[in-house]
């Protein structure tokens, strides 16, 4: 899993928290429908005021539980409509999770095509909310590659993909995965990695940028040294300047042209 359940995001840094638009209601919880008739959860957050692109987030292994939940409202803070949402509709039922979710036997029943089918689910339900127009995901872990891996469905009509700590693995993902469809992506990519992530080697970043690369997929990767995977969380006071950047990085990235 990436974080630990009573985790938080980290706050907005100190210049945007200031300029963040005030009020707006806390993350609802509502139940949406796939196109397979999947019944599945998700919490959405609306901007009093949206001055950028809508967001879908796209939640670690555990699924929907407060972090992102909290992480919706965080977007719309900034001035974003938000919704994340939960994965294992099919196999657990409607969420959110608890802390004692079993959620490795769901996460083994989970397929690229449903989870993009979940989040245009959910991204009509934010845009029939909001009227939001150009949408972004933002995923974390498992969520990182469901993101990037978002990018190569063109019916998605994504604006762009941001992933942290995305999982590129070869041996875990094979021809489905990141690196393997590197070549099928369409940006603008960014994807935030912790150097101290054993679990996300170099080596793959590396071979992940080129396949980017030779494809011509607009991207940016960014290693913060010494930061470990879960790094975007307030409790970790020592990677604060790695969350920091992370916030505007990502924020710039929604208020891209």
């Amino acid at each position: 899993m990436c974080f630990a359940f009573d985790a938080h995001p980290p706050d907005l840094p100190a210049d945007l928290a200031r300029r963040r638009i005030a009020g707006g209601a806390g993350a609802e919880l509502l139940e949406l429908t796939s196109a397979d008739g999947t019944a599945f959860s998700a919490a959405l957050a609306e901007a009093p005021a949206a001055s950028g692109r809508a967001v879908v987030v796209l939640p670690d292994v555990r699924g929907l539980y407060p972090f992102y939940s909290e992480l919706a409202e965080r977007f719309a803070q900034a001035g974003h409509h938000a919704i994340a949402l939960d994965y294992f509709g099919r196999t657990a039922g409607l969420g959110p999770r608890d802390e004692e979710f079993e959620f490795w036997p769901h996460v083994r029943q989970t397929h690229p095509e449903t989870v993009q089918a979940d989040a245009a689910a959910a991204l009509a339900a934010l845009r029939e909310r909001t009227g939001a127009t150009a949408a972004v995901t933002v995923g974390f872990c498992f969520g990182g590659t469901q993101s990037f891996l978002a990018s190569t469905n063109p019916a998605l009509d994504l604006d762009g993909v941001v992933g942290f700590y995305a999982g590129l693995n070869p041996e875990r993902w094979g021809d489905q995965g990141p690196i393997a469809r590197a070549g099928d992506m369409h940006g603008p990519l960014l994807g935030l990695y912790g150097g101290a992530d054993e679990g996300i080697p170099p080596d793959q970043i590396d071979t992940f940028e080129q396949g980017l690369v030779k494809a011509g997929v607009d991207h940016e990767i960014v290693v913060y040294p010494g930061a470990p995977h879960s790094f975007f969380d307030r409790r970790f006071e020592e990677h604060a300047e790695a969350c920091g950047d992370a916030w505007r990085r990502v924020l710039g990235f929604l208020q891209r042209g």
